[in-house]
């Protein structure tokens, strides 16, 4: 296993998990890498290390620049055990002079890996001179845990950012300007709106500190997918559009289906949006995975729901998928609820509530509710319902 360079200091020792598909509840079908950096200079300096499963990767790769031992300092800038996972078994095979995190990051390391652990806090703002060049480290909590910060080399003027504006991309190649494009807007759209979506308000004050402290970094190095070398203000960008959450004249229309009803409402809801005027993504949960519906809510207006009843409770994966959106606490949302029964309408009402009050949805039109197959009045039901919604969402957008 082979190092990369980035710059003539600075070297990529991560690892490629190819086969990873499921990154706590998110589909990584495209796998994922973990990303850790090497800089050799008077004091050498790994930043994080690697999943525990990869240690021997990552550290056949150092072993390609430099013998380990001769490793001076560790920093883990984010507790989760995908970068902190083989910290142990570096600190024992390397015997590093310093091993240094976040206040949290202390904390939240040691309740991972013991409190034996060799790890000393080092403060918001503080700096570490590694001989040539120098570290200096900024708490960037919750982005995405408290624990989390990043580290900028000065001279190299190269950022160290743990998981914030990364992505989780298996490849061969390590860079932005090696990676299409098309590829790696979906990947980063998916990221953000998968794990940095609930942060949006921190994320712009973070980029407001970032722009304060004067930081323009000619490199990002994140702890996932590319380096962005090419054009790192794309990547941050991007970062601030997402936070933003200026949403597009689009609406989802997410369903599941028993016996083909919910889905004949879905397409007469659907058709209704487009008469309305407005992009619409039509998603059934038996092909769609929860991770890919949120990475379509990310930029979209409106969400409309659907679901067949099943013992007078909504379908499990309505119920799935509104736990995974509830916690993801995407803003200014106008929708709807439709769906099928046969003895018991009640869960219908359910949904119409929940997405009211745990989705912080402004609903547009009321619930339509069909039992069993839907007649020819019930579909123009669901199209009026999907007017309403279409109506609603392009005069919020004015």
């Amino acid at each position: 296993m082979q190092a990369i360079k980035v710059t003539e200091k600075i070297y990529w020792v991560g690892a490629i998990d190819w086969n990873v598909r499921d990154f706590h509840g998110y589909s990584t079908n495209k796998g994922t890498t973990y990303n850790a950096f090497l800089i050799l200079d008077d004091k050498i300096t790994l930043i994080d290390t690697v999943k525990k499963e990869f240690y021997q990767e990552m550290l056949s790769r150092i072993k390609s620049v430099i013998d380990p031992k001769k490793v001076d300092i560790i920093i883990s800038n984010h507790a989760e055990l995908d970068h902190s996972g083989s910290l142990k078994m570096a600190i024992a095979d390397m015997e590093p002079e310093h091993v240094y995190a976040s206040v949290m990051g202390t904390a939240n390391l040691k309740a991972h890996l013991g409190d034996d652990l060799p790890v000393e806090a080092i403060a918001n703002g503080g700096s570490i001179d590694l001989g040539g060049d120098s570290l200096t480290f900024i708490e960037s909590r919750m982005l995405h845990w408290p624990d989390s910060m990043i580290c900028l080399l000065k001279k190299e003027n190269v950022l160290f950012c743990n998981d914030i504006f990364g992505m989780h991309y298996a490849s061969c190649k390590r860079f932005d300007d090696e990676v299409c494009e098309k590829d790696w807007i979906y990947e980063a759209k998916k990221y953000y709106a998968n794990i940095i979506l609930p942060y949006s308000k921190i994320v712009t004050a973070f980029l407001g500190q970032v722009t304060k402290l004067g930081i323009k970094p000619s490199i990002i190095c994140p702890d996932h997918g590319p380096i962005w070398r090419k054009d790192p203000s794309k990547i941050i960008n991007l970062y601030a559009e997402f936070a933003a959450q200026k949403n597009k004249n689009k609406v989802l229309v997410i369903y599941d289906t028993m016996w083909g009803s919910t889905e004949k409402m879905a397409a007469s809801v659907t058709d209704g949006l487009i008469a309305a005027g407005v992009e619409v993504k039509q998603m059934s949960l038996h092909a769609a995975h929860r991770s890919d519906a949120a990475t379509e809510l990310l930029d979209s207006a409106g969400l409309v729901l659907g679901s067949p009843v099943l013992n007078q409770e909504l379908y499990p994966s309505l119920g799935d998928l509104i736990t995974y959106f509830k916690g993801l606490k995407k803003q200014n949302l106008v929708g709807a609820a439709f769906g099928s029964y046969g003895w018991s309408d009640g869960a219908l009402n359910e949904l119409e509530t929940i997405m009211k009050e745990k989705l912080n949805i402004e609903i547009a039109a009321p619930c339509v509710k069909s039992r069993f197959v839907p007649t020819e009045d019930k579909l123009k039901e669901c199209f009026e319902l999907g007017l309403a919604v279409g109506k609603k969402v392009l005069e919020k957008n004015k």
